[in-house]
C-alpha cells in the first residue's frame, strides 16, 4: 500500500485533522476524519443499507471507500457544495 496526500481540512489546527489519501495501488480514498455525534449515528442507524446489520460500529472512525464508489462520492461533494451555496 502506498498512500498519497491529498489534503487536509483548511479550518484545522495541529490536532483533530480531517485528511484524505489515495492508495495508489488500489485507488481507494482513505479519510480520516471526525466521530459522528449521537444524533448522525442514530439517523445512519436508521438508514441502514437494505439487507446489511443495523449499527455502526464505534470503531469505525477512519474509512476507506473503495474506488467503485468513487462517482457516487463525487455526486455527494457536488451535493454538499450545492447546500453550502
Amino acid at each position: 500500500m502506498h498512500l498519497k496526500f491529498v489534503g487536509i481540512d483548511p479550518e484545522t489546527g495541529k490536532n483533530g485533522s480531517p485528511t484524505a489519501w489515495v492508495d495508489l495501488e488500489s485507488a481507494d480514498i482513505v479519510i480520516q476524519s471526525f466521530t459522528a455525534d449521537d444524533e448522525t449515528r442514530a439517523q445512519c442507524v436508521e438508514n441502514t443499507a437494505p439487507g446489511h446489520t443495523q449499527g455502526i460500529p464505534d470503531h469505525e472512525t477512519v474509512i476507506r471507500i473503495p474506488a467503485r464508489l468513487i462517482p457516487m462520492l463525487r455526486e455527494a461533494c457536488d451535493v454538499a457544495e450545492r447546500a453550502q451555496l
